[in-house]
């Protein structure tokens, strides 16, 4: 007897759990799920505007860009979209007193080292392509 009153307590809680995970699969059709990951890139964007930094650059924009960082110091662009993302950043430190520091840390990664000269030369050509323009 035990048994019965024990298997007929777990069919009636799993009865229960199973009509309420049901759904009705029109309104699950109609409403579009958002991802959590789809807000932020729109917070990140309007985050990056209000820093000063500039959305990703067109393909003429990139050529040019990597060509201008190329002829300040040619490592840089071995890693095109690392030094595509350093510019944007860069960009954020332009106005400061140690901006030319600031690029040669930013440019310098893996087996990249970016002087400050270098860096200086890099700011030049920021602001000579005004890629910075947000």
């Amino acid at each position: 007897m035990r048994a019965r009153t024990t298997i007929a307590a777990i069919t009636a809680a799993l009865a229960i759990t199973l009509v309420g995970c049901s759904s009705d699969s029109k309104t699950d059709a109609a409403e579009p799920k958002t991802s959590a990951r789809s807000k932020p890139s729109a917070d990140i964007s309007a985050a990056e505007k209000t820093t000063g930094i500039p959305p990703e650059p067109t393909p003429v924009m990139r050529a040019e860009l990597l060509r201008a960082l190329a002829a300040a110091n040619p490592g840089i662009v071995r890693y095109e979209d690392k030094a595509i993302d350093a510019a944007r950043n860069q960009c954020s430190a332009l106005d400061s007193d140690k901006a030319d520091w600031a690029a040669s840390q930013r440019f310098t990664y893996k087996d990249v080292t970016t002087t400050e000269a270098q860096g200086k030369q890099i700011n030049e050509a920021l602001k000579g392509l005004n890629f910075c323009k947000v």
